[in-house]
């Protein structure tokens, strides 16, 4: 016999069946609500404290402008990295980051390529993520993973293909001292005086 909703709405109010323990337990999950409320108010208090101190970098802009790369990614690369401007060239920060094979040659073979053993796992953690969220937008790192993934590599290696391009567009935007833009800068003619 099927049960009606009405039915079961005056069936469910008429029990007075108290379970034991049932004020202890409301009491428990009034304190763990209570406690979640506060967590989350903290975790906004601090989020909003991280965003004005690196807004107040100076290459903040630059780096925010990359997509996918927001205050808190742009954060934990600066704290990462440290300055920047310790790194040689783009190659040397995508090595720190770990996202350059290193050689594993022995006397006969050659070529034998693996990921390194000693890199930072923070700043290759926030190039990771961030080329996990840029590949989910319609654009060019999407285009690019794509072109990886049908180049036959797995979901990671493609990842990491994109985290490490990124890499050098970031470098070449801190390089430029300007900020992202979908197409490429216009190059200016040079012409010739004789």
């Amino acid at each position: 016999m099927p049960l009606r909703s009405g039915g079961n709405l005056i069936a469910a109010k008429a029990q007075e069946t108290v379970v034991p323990g049932q004020k202890v337990a409301a009491s428990i999950v009034a304190d763990l609500a209570t406690q979640l409320l506060t967590i989350g108010s903290r975790i906004s208090e601090l989020d909003a404290r991280i965003t004005s101190t690196f807004g107040s970098h100076p290459q903040a802009e630059i780096i925010e402008s990359l997509p996918a790369m927001g205050p808190i990614l742009g954060a934990e690369l600066i704290a990462a990295a440290g300055d920047l401007n310790g790194y040689v060239n783009a190659g040397r920060l995508a090595s720190a980051a770990g996202l350059v094979p290193v050689p594993r040659d022995s006397g006969r073979r050659t070529g034998n390529l693996h990921r390194p053993m000693r890199y930072s796992r923070k700043l290759r953690r926030v190039f990771y993520l961030s080329a996990s969220s840029a590949m989910m937008r319609e654009g060019p790192n999407r285009d690019y993973y794509l072109k990886k993934r049908g180049q036959g590599h797995g979901h990671v290696q493609a990842l990491i293909a994109l985290a490490r391009r990124r890499v050098d567009v970031l470098w070449a935007l801190l390089r430029d001292n300007r900020p992202f833009e979908v197409a490429p800068p216009a190059r200016q003619q040079m012409t010739r005086t004789a």
